[in-house]
């Protein structure tokens, strides 16, 4: 893995199953240690940038959000040697400011799930405690709003985003208590995202493009599958204009706090690492060896 050049990963959600402009673009099957990613990857040359697309349901959406084996998909990432995360999302708004179709680049996230496997890739005789206080990386978050605003998008830098377990939407009563929370938009699958992102050394940004009202704007029909991919049609249109603006604007070397950010984690002592936890984990930890 080493020796693989730092590469930027895009996970595409609903609406967005496939990135255009791949140079030499081919699909790998890729193991982890903790099962098989949502699909096969895509890899190629995005204005000469190794750039691997993973969809997050699976072609042809067949995942649920619940059924996401977030740690296999970013694993899988890590293993490729990607360093910079743009993960790309469906969500509604539970303020009027945010109208569908436009940007949100959420910097907090607050969890509301109960159904999820556990969000680390640790254990097993190695203990370790990312900070994530600031989940999002602030520099990659700064050139995603820069490009948005320039394609022409209506951007809002900022945010929290509440990760909600789904199929379901909400209810009237859910939807009214995360407004009054002070909540900006929800969604089913970012949050795992961002943790274990953090763990594994990578600069991560969320896109959450706005389809809905959710259902507490009662003078609109409330969230339904239709109402939703009539304008995730349009937001991945967005998506497809904004992912390669933004690569060509990342830099080649990873070194931006996230990456480092297993320095302070760990909390066992080396010599006490097991050698079988060390071997699962050698992606996350090879530098430290």
């Amino acid at each position: 893995m080493s020796e693989l050049p730092a590469a930027i990963g895009v996970i595409g959600g609903s609406g967005l199953y496939q990135i255009g402009g791949l140079e030499t673009a081919r699909e790998i099957e890729v193991d982890t240690p903790f099962g098989k990613p949502s699909d096969a990857i895509m890899t190629g040359l995005l204005g000469g940038r190794p750039v691997f697309f993973l969809p997050r349901h699976g072609r042809g959406h067949r995942i649920l959000p619940t059924e996401l084996n977030h740690r296999a998909n970013i694993f899988a990432l890590r293993s490729l040697n990607v360093r910079w995360l743009i993960s790309v999302g469906a969500v509604g708004s539970l303020q009027e400011k945010y109208a569908p179709r436009d940007i949100v680049l959420p910097s907090q996230f607050f969890d509301r799930t109960s159904q999820r496997a556990s969000w680390t890739f640790f254990g097993e005789g190695i203990v370790a405690h990312v900070s994530l206080a600031d989940p999002v990386s602030a520099k990659l978050k700064a050139i995603t709003a820069e490009v948005a605003r320039a394609v022409g998008c209506r951007v809002h830098d900022g945010g929290t985003y509440v990760n909600m377990d789904g199929p379901a939407f909400s209810t009237r009563a859910e939807s009214e208590f995360h407004r009054k929370m002070g909540f900006d938009v929800i969604g089913m699958t970012n949050m795992p995202e961002a943790k274990l992102a953090r763990e594994a050394e990578i600069a991560f940004v969320a896109v959450s493009l706005v389809t809905d009202y959710d259902c507490w704007k009662v003078d609109d029909e409330p969230v339904t599958a239709d109402t939703v991919i009539e304008h995730l049609l349009a937001n991945a249109e967005a998506a497809r204009q904004i992912i390669p603006r933004v690569v060509a604007q990342i830099p080649e070397e990873p070194n931006w706090p996230e990456h480092r950010a297993l320095d302070s984690a760990l909390i066992t002592d080396r010599k006490l690492w097991p050698p079988a936890t060390v071997k699962k984990l050698e992606a996350l930890l090879n530098r430290f060896l």
